[in-house]
């Protein structure tokens, strides 16, 4: 089916509602637990090997999980809402298959606090609470058949990852530290509750993925300490020493060690095209490269990670390309043979969506900011709509984006950028937008502007398009370039560095501050580098759009901006929505809100 088959509002529509597949765990059968949003948000879903689907959760909002090793039980983490206080729920489907949903019991619910779950184990669960003191974050096992609690971990910090070693004596744990986009490895004895800081404080290093060997002798992790790129390496408990698995001098890597501790799953980032390959652990050496679709992303950015069954006998990952929606797919590691899960019944899509090409940017100050640029087959308009991604420490990647074919659709080229600050191009790259350096990632959308007619588009029709950080950037771009770009659309974003320091949820504010720079110290750069503080210059209309329960960008981010736009006279249009959280997870919202941004899109970006 050709894109031009549909009208142009008929065709988002179906881009909006094709139905997106999400990999949540797989077990030593190769039953699937799968995110599926046909039902308009991602619920949770049972697919057998037989080909057979059951649908597990019908909730208010999105549902995630893990299986509880050997046995029928499901953990399920959901909030209320888009606010991001999750709860802990388990399913029990050991009962016969009926019509009826599995009943939901609750397992760890106070919803004043969060409760994000951090592991599973035979008959227990790990999970991260801040409701010790609303902002750190402390580990604790829950026993299933006797809901008795243990603290593993009350030592401080926004724990991202916890992973308890097979004999069930320490726990992995990585935190962030000092340096912006940098994180700290700390093991934590179960007997006694002692942490060990493995990794210095101060050591400007990204880590993640930390995964045990199955003597509990060592374990794997994804980290740039001392190099570049990302490397997975080895930490062996006894002799406190690290080891190189697999190193890519030239791109970022992460790793999975399997359950039986034969091999390591690793994806390697080429420019935001996305491969795996299965590796021996003991030496690194390569057993097989999967054979996936070129051109998309199975894993690291606004994905699921892949995930190893309990002993290692299957491996589940979620598959992501620009030409469709996410599906799931099982992977026999043995034989590497590829079974895809897409979603039953869904509609087909045009055949001819755009694919990007690559692009180096060249900016006055000598660097090259890597661009994707999506354009109509007819070549379009002539005019450009940068879509940029949040974070800022993240990476757009050559994944699904109903919006940006959306954008194609209507004639404009779609610009996708990884300014300075992004992820995927080295250690080097990510720390160019630190705390005093903020407003150098915003010149690089200046020197995306003035590179527009070398590529035949027209600077005087080109828009802004971004969420959260990226919403920060939109707001930014209209700010301290005025006289470069036409509108803007901002969904979720910073109007104020300082005002959304001080308003974010209690438990963000000292990890957002390593990025942006802190209240008590870089205030009043932090006032110089908002756009609110430079509304006055803003003269290009703007189409916001915001979560009423979003806990990280408060929705008095969007009121203050959107009432200082108004009282000036500047066309500002804001949607707020009551049940979302920090973006827009509901069908029936995006329904909503992505027709009239695009339409609001085409009328400014329109020949005169």
């Amino acid at each position: 089916m050709a894109t031009g088959v549909l009208p142009a509002h008929e065709l988002l529509v179906r881009l909006i509602t094709a139905p997106a597949v999400a990999a949540r765990d797989v077990d030593d059968t190769g039953r699937l637990l799968l995110g599926n949003d046909t039902s308009g948000t991602m619920q949770l879903y049972e697919a057998g090997t037989d080909g057979s689907w059951r649908q597990l959760t019908a909730l208010d909002g999105p549902a995630n999980g893990r299986y509880l090793p050997e046995s029928r039980t499901v953990v399920v983490e959901h909030d209320a809402g888009g606010n991001e206080r999750a709860q802990l729920s388990l399913l029990d489907l050991s009962e016969e298959v009926s019509s009826e949903l599995p009943a939901l019991r609750p397992f760890v619910h106070d919803p004043r606090w969060l409760h994000r779950l951090a592991g599973v184990q035979p008959g227990r669960v790990l999970y991260l609470t801040n409701r010790r003191n609303g902002v750190d974050f402390d580990l604790v096992s829950r026993e299933v058949a006797t809901d008795e609690e243990r603290v593993l971990y009350d030592g401080g910090g926004y724990v991202l990852e916890a992973e308890a070693s097979p004999d069930g004596r320490w726990v992995a744990l990585t935190r962030p530290n000092a340096p912006a986009n940098s994180y700290q490895l700390v093991l934590v004895s179960t007997a006694d509750g002692q942490a060990q800081e493995i990794t210095a404080w101060d050591d400007d290093a990204f880590m993640r993925t930390p995964s045990w060997l199955p003597d509990s002798s060592g374990l794997l992790l994804s980290t740039n300490s001392g190099r570049e790129m990302t490397a997975v390496v080895r930490y062996d408990l006894a002799s406190r020493t690290w080891s190189e698995v697999v190193v890519d001098d030239a791109h970022d890597l992460i790793g999975w060690a399997s359950p039986d501790g034969e091999h390591v799953l690793v994806a390697t980032n080429d420019d935001g095209a996305i491969s795996l390959a299965i590796h021996r652990l003991a030496d690194g050496g390569l057993v097989r490269v999967l054979d996936l679709p070129p051109g998309g992303c199975p894993a690291l950015v606004r994905v699921p990670d892949p995930v190893w069954s309990g002993s290692g006998a299957a491996l589940a990952m979620t598959y992501s390309s620009p030409a469709g929606p996410a599906y799931a797919i099982r992977c026999d590691p043995s034989t590497g043979v590829l079974t895809p899960v897409r979603a039953p019944d869904a509609p087909p899509l045009p055949e001819d969506l755009p694919r990007p090409t690559s692009h180096r940017v060249p900016t006055p100050d000598g660097e090259r900011i890597p661009v994707f640029a999506y354009r109509p087959a007819d070549g379009g308009d002539g005019s450009a709509v940068l879509v940029i991604h949040g974070g800022p420490e993240s990476q757009s990647v050559q994944q699904w984006n109903p919006i940006v074919a959306g954008l194609v659709a209507q004639g404009h080229t779609v610009l996708v950028p990884n300014v300075r600050g992004s992820t995927g191009y080295g250690k080097r790259w990510y720390a160019l937008d630190d705390v005093r350096r903020r407003l150098d990632s915003v010149a690089d959308l200046a020197a995306i502007h003035d590179w527009l007619p070398t590529v035949g588009l027209d600077p005087a029709r080109a828009a802004l398009y971004g969420g959260s950080y990226g919403g920060y950037m939109v707001l930014a771009g209209l700010a301290f370039q005025p006289e470069r770009w036409a509108a803007g659309v901002d969904i979720v974003g910073i109007a104020s560095l300082v005002t959304f320091l001080e308003n974010t949820s209690s438990y963000r504010r000292s990890h957002r501050e390593r990025e942006y720079g802190s209240l008590e110290h870089d205030r009043e750069f932090l006032h110089e580098a908002s756009p609110l503080t430079r509304v006055d210059a803003i003269r290009a209309p703007l189409f916001v759009i915001h979560g009423a329960n979003d806990p990280r960008v408060p929705l008095s981010e969007a009121e203050q901006l959107v009432a200082a736009l108004q009282a000036r006279d500047i066309p500002c249009e804001l949607r707020v929505y009551a049940d979302e959280g920090h973006g827009l997870a509901r069908q029936v919202n995006q329904l909503d809100a992505y027709p009239p941004a695009l339409e609001f899109l085409a009328k400014h970006l329109a020949r005169t």
